[in-house]
């Protein structure tokens, strides 16, 4: 009976990590993504707050995205092109939004949300729902079709624990980079007290690169996740699009398809994003309410800068 559990329990690990594999793009997204909600928050309370968005991801994949993915697969396969659309299109938005701040422009109630710690765990939260189906989705489609219920729930709950722990550990050791150097910055040891200088030093351009990247991740991803299941739901122009690109870069080889699939994706999703954040500024006019964009705002990455 034991080698037969052990069996079971290897091919569910086999199953994972074949699966797994063909998601590690989203996943460095969701991993560069992050940090940027942690930005503002005092260095005591990083790693609880990212303890809590991390928790908030495990409800994420384990209450919401398995179950309700297994139960549309079986009865209405039909609505997860349209899930995926509304998820891309919101990070489109978040991703635009954030590109409107470095031009000196954002809504005024931004400088607040970026220092109250229950609205940065909800919009990491948030991101992470979007970030976690595409990942989700993906290693549902990749598994084998004839596989069981239980094993594909049994092999989504590893890859959803793995893919959690991988990616806020590496958010938490961004974090608390600095601390670290500042500990090393003290230490007897002069190389290692050079060595710690230079951490802090250069812990303000690191987050503000990792701004950068995770911006353009939710553009990347968004812009994605619209042109592929705008696609699936008959607006093939879009999906022939990206494809049409794909296939002139064939020749000068993967990594170069790959650029010029994120870039077409990433501008696609800022175009999108720009779109979305107009509509709903004219109708907030139309409304009534009407929201103060201004200059000078501080970004995540200048409050920790």
């Amino acid at each position: 009976m034991s080698v037969g559990l052990l069996a079971v329990v290897d091919d569910i690990l086999s199953a994972a990590m074949k699966a797994s594999a063909k998601t590690a793009g989203v996943v460095i997204d969701d991993a560069a993504v992050t940090p940027q909600y942690v930005q503002g928050v005092t260095p005591a309370r990083e790693l609880p707050v990212v303890g809590k968005i991390a928790l908030g991801s495990l409800v994420n994949k384990f209450v919401i995205i398995i179950p309700i993915a297994l139960l549309l697969t079986a009865v209405a396969p039909w609505v997860l092109p349209y899930l995926l659309i509304a998820g891309g299109a919101y990070l489109c938005f978040e991703g635009a939004e954030k590109v409107l701040e470095w031009f000196g422009l954002g809504h005024g109630h931004a400088d607040e949300g970026a220092r109250d710690e229950r609205r940065l765990v909800l919009g990491a939260v948030r991101t992470d729902l979007i970030l976690s189906t595409e990942i989700m989705l993906i290693s549902l489609s990749s598994l084998d079709a004839g596989m069981g219920l239980w094993m594909t729930l049994a092999v989504l709950a590893v890859i959803g624990l793995a893919m959690t722990v991988v990616v806020y550990g590496a958010v938490a050791l961004l974090v608390k980079i600095d601390d670290i150097g500042l500990r090393m910055a003290k230490n007897p040891v002069q190389r290692v007290r050079h060595t710690g200088t230079r951490i802090v030093r250069s812990m303000p351009a690191v987050f503000r690169t990792i701004s950068v990247v995770g911006t353009v991740a939710m553009l990347w991803v968004g812009g994605h996740l619209l042109l592929a299941n705008l696609g699936q739901v008959g607006l093939e122009f879009f999906s022939d699009a990206i494809h049409a690109v794909e296939h002139a870069l064939e020749p000068a080889g993967g990594l170069v398809v790959w650029l010029g699939d994120t870039l077409v994706s990433a501008i696609a999703g800022l175009a999108a994003g720009l779109v979305i954040v107009g509509v709903i500024l004219l109708i907030g006019r139309i409304v009534g309410k009407r929201p103060s964009f201004h200059e000078g705002e501080e970004t995540p990455a200048d409050v920790h800068a």
